[in-house]
């Protein structure tokens, strides 16, 4: 989940807002596919779709834009589900294994990466109702030895404007990945990583995606409840949503719990440092059969922890995309003020893709995205329309780079949102 300007290494989490950038905004005038209008942060859900509008997919419609999608990515299995005032229609492709294994599901647990960002984002809100922390406190207040820490708010964190170096654009920790993916990495260790790094620019002066941001809040979160992160997300996140199907497991583990989905990705860390898509040679042998994709399920995933260690289901996560989008997990006030954060990644362009407080905006739909070796996951709610869409992947990146459940996502908004 990474912007598409930053064509770092194509096994860190991948930027949400990279991903909302390829999806062609419902305000547009039109349903070609060929434009890649980026997302205002600030617009409302399109004419048509306000006015109810919205055209959800059949079964058969959405199995056909899943099929499509799965071929093109060379993708192993994917899963889609819609959820709309008329029903949930779902949707599988393939197996859990490359060219074996049992039929996709959708009670197939899988590693959702960023998708992690909203729990934690939603995680610090709650302390802020509370009163245990203010949006605008320094994170020197919480943690000390931050670069600019006096100057760096906890809402520039939950916003990527802190200017904090993102660990998992190193070398150091890509080699490391492809040399030792069995290391177990602790908060502390990705930290001094990034904090050997000059920030991007002053606190508040720029937007960049970085995952040391979340890894701070995460342990801010658990200073102030005092208790493991996995019990904060328990007790806070999953227990209150219902999110029967959901984990956060310790760091040196790497199982997914039954039934799960494997997870494939081609090429190496290193390989893609400066740019997501595989060369040209690889493409072609991985299209034609020649080149076969690593098997990373059980790669350690320490090294993602509060910006993206989480695991879950399909169901799961369209239940935690409405709440998301609903406000249920936040008061009034909180939720108008997380809405109301989202705003552009790039100052000199208001359309630009857009990024609020662990929550961005994906034409009509409020969610997020995530990425890490092997699989790629979107999950939206247009809580105007009540459309509810997720899509999961066992394969990411694709070998020209992009994000195969994401841009799956893409077409069937474009389908759903036309006219």
């Amino acid at each position: 989940m990474r912007p598409r300007a930053l064509r770092a290494n194509s096994f860190r989490l991948l930027g949400a807002v990279a991903a909302f950038g390829l999806i062609v905004s419902a305000c547009s005038d039109s349903g070609d596919e060929s434009s890649s209008a980026d997302i205002s942060a600030s617009s409302s859900p399109s004419s048509a779709a306000a006015a109810g509008t919205v055209k959800p997919l059949d079964q058969a419609a959405l199995q056909a834009a899943l099929d499509e999608g799965a071929q093109e990515f060379l993708l192993p299995g994917a899963v889609a589900l819609l959820r709309t005032p008329s029903g949930t229609v779902t949707a599988t492709y393939g197996t859990t294994e490359r060219d074996g294994g049992t039929p996709v599901s959708l009670d197939d647990h899988v590693r959702i990466g960023s998708n992690t960002k909203t729990w934690t984002a939603t995680v610090t809100l709650q302390l802020a109702q509370e009163g245990k922390l203010a949006v605008t406190d320094p994170v020197s207040k919480y943690r000390a030895g931050v670069p600019n820490g006096d100057n760096i708010t906890i809402e520039q964190l939950l916003n990527m404007r802190s200017g904090l170096y993102n660990y998992s654009e190193t070398p150091q920790v890509n080699e490391a990945l492809d040399n030792d993916p069995q290391r177990v990495w602790t908060p502390d260790e990705l930290l001094a990583i990034a904090f050997e790094n000059q920030p991007y620019f002053p606190p508040g002066e720029g937007y960049h995606y970085s995952n040391t941001n979340y890894v701070l809040l995460g342990l801010i979160a658990e200073k102030l409840d005092d208790k493991p992160l996995a019990e904060v997300y328990q007790d806070r996140i999953f227990k209150p949503a219902g999110l029967t199907s959901t984990v956060f497991p310790e760091l040196p583990d790497t199982s997914l719990p039954d039934p799960y989905s494997h997870g494939y990705f081609y090429g190496t860390n290193m390989l893609t440092i400066n740019d997501p898509a595989l060369p040209e040679d690889m493409q072609a042998a991985a299209k034609n059969g020649s080149l076969a994709p690593a098997d990373v399920t059980n790669n350690n995933p320490s090294w993602t922890w509060a910006a993206g260690g989480g695991i879950s289901t399909a169901n799961d996560l369209a239940t935690w995309a409405e709440a998301l989008a609903d406000g249920k997990m936040l008061d009034q006030q909180m939720q108008q003020q997380r809405m109301a954060s989202i705003q552009s990644s790039d100052p000199s362009n208001p359309s630009a893709a857009g990024y609020g407080w662990g929550l961005a905006k994906m034409g009509p739909m409020y969610g997020h995205t995530g990425e890490l070796p092997g699989y790629n996951s979107f999950m939206g709610s247009d809580p105007e329309n009540k459309v509810t869409l997720v899509v999961w992947a066992n394969l990411a990146p694709g070998v020209n780079g992009q994000d195969p459940a994401t841009t799956i996502a893409r077409g069937i908004i474009e389908k759903m949102y036309a006219g």
